[in-house]
């Protein structure tokens, strides 16, 4: 189609700057958006298209027409702090960024605090976005859930409470993956392998922990050995220093993320205690935090990247009217450094 009606006048549209141009019609889309990922000389062609033909953008009245507003918020209902200092979040942004680059979606990113949800909940039903993404919800968060019946959401975990059961959501599997950093230190001879877990109001700190507690049990293991952190490096290091306190033994230690092993570092080599000779770790998620740790953290690799693209990919053809699993599970890979 060459032209649309925009107030009755016709004007041309962006198929017909795509083929004037001789490119995509996602490419025009980026042009005009000034993405930097196009090459100048295709700029160059798309511009000359764009004023052979007279076009102008005009995303107000393309959303008029259509009730669409081109636009998915990925919501993050977490502090600033923790947001901007967890590589988690950078890796879903990126995921989410790459999958929506080719199409006609703009990326707005939503931080909004778990304790006052309704600001960032007006702003979704206020007409402003045609879908959303949600990742770290936690169980009592539960107004981004009930949305889902009037805007399509796509969350970034499992749903923990019985309300959001019939939510779409990609996660990894976050149970086969520490049951399998469990099994890991069990076959490495460790027998007294404590546990610092994540909130077990998120689905990670609850599904960390039962895949490791699973596997202990398997073995006919001691699974009392548990402290609870937030994910942080510095909850891991003062959960570490309580299990240490307790005077029982311990030979090797699951953190349910790298930063809280990376605490956990800092409380063990406080104790006076090598790793891995007297105590072996392993973490979760495979980023920067257990790269840099001495000795390296061996850990289960979470496709973080991949999850965020996956959320999107799901979040469009569900805009688009695709038929789409309601469930999706990424697997994990346990990636063994000197930690173990």
């Amino acid at each position: 189609m060459s032209t649309e009606q925009v107030d009755g006048r016709s004007v041309p549209t962006l198929e017909a700057v795509a083929a004037r141009a001789g490119v995509s019609r996602a490419t025009v889309s980026r042009v005009v958006n000034g993405s930097p990922k196009v090459k100048p000389e295709v700029v160059e062609a798309v511009t000359r298209a764009i004023a052979d033909l007279n076009y102008v953008p005009n995303r107000a009245a393309r959303s008029l027409a259509s009730r669409r507003t081109q636009v998915i918020a990925l919501v993050v209902p977490e502090s600033t702090a923790k947001v901007f200092a967890d590589p988690f979040f950078a890796s879903i942004v990126q995921g989410v960024a790459l999958s929506l680059a080719d199409t006609e979606y703009t990326l707005n990113m939503v931080i909004s605090s778990e304790t006052n949800p309704d600001k960032t909940r007006r702003y979704l039903m206020g007409g402003n976005v045609d879908g959303a993404l949600v990742v770290s919800h936690h169980s009592g968060d539960h107004s981004y859930a009930q949305l889902g019946s009037t805007l399509p959401i796509v969350f970034g975990g499992r749903p923990v409470s019985e309300s959001q059961h019939e939510s779409y959501f990609v996660d990894v599997d976050n149970v086969a993956g520490s049951a399998g950093a469990a099994e890991h230190l069990i076959a490495q001879g460790r027998r007294n392998i404590a546990l610092i877990t994540g909130p077990q109001d998120m689905p990670a700190g609850l599904d960390r922990f039962t895949g490791w507690r699973d596997a202990l049990l398997a073995h006919g293991l001691d699974t009392s050995l548990v402290e609870y952190g937030d994910f942080s490096p510095y909850s891991g290091m003062e959960a570490m220093r309580r299990l240490l306190a307790t005077g029982r033994p311990i030979d090797g230690l699951f953190a349910a993320n790298d930063q809280m092993a990376a605490g956990a570092y800092s409380a063990i080599h406080e104790a006076g205690l090598d790793i891995p000779r007297d105590i072996a770790v392993v973490g979760f998620d495979d980023d920067n935090f257990g790269l840099t740790a001495t000795p390296p953290l061996t850990t289960v690799h979470q496709p973080s990247i991949g999850l965020g693209e996956t959320m999107a990919r799901v979040l469009v053809r569900r805009l688009a009217g695709e038929p789409v699993d309601r469930v999706t599970l990424l697997p994990t890979e346990l990636v063994v450094r000197q930690s173990s």
